[in-house]
């Protein structure tokens, strides 16, 4: 989403640490439920409690090798088994570090999980009302946007999260890339962020990047605006089954995720609805098209 850092594209040669700690989790809590063992067993196993055998399984923290082939060596899958190979060997890739650990000193702790899985996944749907979304902003907007209006005066942590935000930017033009469906509220492409110069490169590349086949914009006019959701909100799709789909939302002091399903239908419905209240694709492209020629 445009504030935060603070079918088809993707695929598992995109995955990530996170992803990957989450996709051996879930295998470590089939593996466990299906040898009908307990979680407090399973900690007792590692030297742990059943809450953290519960952090694995999510993929909430990182894995040691050991702990992870002890758990396998009790579920049942002995050293020729080639499920055990494969699980060790993505424990291993797990624990590798990701792209933007460089970028740690200029991001919130609970933005870190976000980059990961937004790096892995194959469909990401985000609404905004306020913002282009970040996927999408030029440089100078997103400078404008992270130092709220005040871009002459960018500290070295606001660069910082301006080169982040470039960075992520990197994921639409790589091969595969994820297809990333955008549906703006119409005052955003109104909104002259940044200043004229700003506001007309700004239009000028959403419109360029609505010319992108895994790329889709949509925008809400302002006269059925306000009716499928209170605020922003992404929610992230992936090919791996063993990966959930997970929304998040920002606020003022940070973000938060939505994993339960029943809030994954409630996100679900609400884009739902906004597909069918937005404009086309070619509408909202024509509309961007329009503001650019007058501005």
């Amino acid at each position: 989403m445009a504030a935060r850092d603070g079918s088809g594209g993707g695929s598992a040669d995109h995955s990530t640490p996170t992803a990957r700690r989450m996709i051996v989790g879930g295998q470590l809590r089939r593996l466990r439920e299906d040898a009908g063992i307990s979680r407090s067993d399973a900690g007792y196993q590692i030297r742990a409690s059943d809450s953290k055998i519960s952090r694995l399984e999510l993929g909430r923290v990182g894995f040691k090798e050991r702990d992870v082939a002890d758990l396998l060596t009790m579920y049942g899958l002995s050293e020729t088994d080639e499920r055990r190979a494969v699980l060790l060997h993505m424990v291993k890739e797990a624990n590798q570090p990701g792209w933007w650990q460089k970028y740690n000193d200029f991001m919130p702790r609970w933005f870190e999980p976000f980059l990961g899985l937004e790096e892995a996944a194959s469909r990401i749907q985000t609404y905004e009302l306020q913002f282009v979304p970040g996927l999408l902003q030029t440089e100078d907007c997103a400078r404008a946007v992270i130092t709220h209006g005040l871009p002459d005066a960018a500290s070295s942590d606001a660069e910082g999260r301006v080169a982040l935000r470039m960075r992520r930017q990197r994921m639409l033009h790589r091969p595969q890339p994820p297809r990333l469906w955008a549906v703006l509220d119409e005052s955003v492409i109104h909104r002259p962020i940044g200043g004229r110069a700003v506001y007309r490169a700004q239009l000028a590349s959403l419109l360029d990047h609505t010319a992108m086949p895994h790329v889709t914009v949509q925008v809400v006019p302002y006269d059925r605006s306000g009716y499928a959701a209170e605020g922003a909100f992404t929610l992230l799709r992936f090919v791996e089954a063993e990966l959930p789909s997970i929304g998040y939302v920002d606020h003022i002091a940070g973000g938060f995720s939505l994993e339960k399903p029943e809030e994954i239908e409630l996100v679900g419905r609400a884009l739902d609805r906004l597909a069918v209240d937005a404009e086309t694709p070619e509408r909202s492209r024509q509309m961007i098209a329009k503001l650019l020629a007058e501005s």
